[in-house]
């Protein structure tokens, strides 16, 4: 295995996250969860009451000599809108903003950049490239603490692939994923 790094998502329900971050090479685990908060070890009612400070995130342990930071971020970029604050489709409320945290400053371009240059520097270009599309409103931030989501989270789409949620909101999300990253996915 190549040079190991963890980076830390959150755009929208975790399952729709961890079920497309899940498809790519490079990607050794994506772990649900809660980050971003200020009350310790929450569950996943409070999280949806919206006053944990929490956001529904997924913590990604990925191979940076197979996938590049800035291939994660393209990913994660395309598949929510980071230009709502507070909201991805009909789920309103700070716990699913869109928000990207980082771990040690350790070098992860081949450039020796760390994350959060690099994810500052994606941010920019994504801002000056479209001058008619509304500013990115991702937070990014320092992880502080990672709280792993309740195991029935885990491999949500995997284990419930016929629920309404699935088909409606999570099929559509890796369907796009699938034919707009096709080069990326694990065979």
């Amino acid at each position: 295995m190549g040079h190991k790094e963890t980076i830390i998502f959150g755009g929208g329900c975790f399952w729709c996250t961890e079920a497309v971050f899940k498809m790519l090479k490079g990607v050794i685990a994506v772990e649900p969860g809660y980050a971003g908060g200020q009350t310790k070890n929450p569950t996943y009612e409070q999280i949806c009451n919206g006053d944990t400070g929490h956001a529904e995130v997924i913590k990604i342990e990925y191979d940076a000599d197979v996938i590049p930071l800035e291939t994660l971020l393209t990913v994660f970029f395309a598949s929510h809108d980071p230009t709502t604050k507070n909201r991805q489709g009909a789920d309103l409320g700070t716990q699913y903003r869109s928000i990207i945290l980082l771990g040690p400053s350790e070098a992860s371009a081949k450039e020796g950049a760390t994350q959060k240059e690099v994810v500052e520097n994606f941010i920019k270009g994504l801002n000056a490239s479209s001058q008619m599309g509304a500013p990115i409103t991702t937070e990014i931030g320092k992880l502080e603490t990672f709280y792993p989501a309740e195991e029935y989270h885990k491999n949500y789409y995997e284990q419930n692939k016929n629920q309404s949620y699935c088909q409606v909101v999570i099929n559509p999300k890796l369907k796009k994923v699938q034919k707009e990253f096709a080069e990326l996915l694990k065979k």
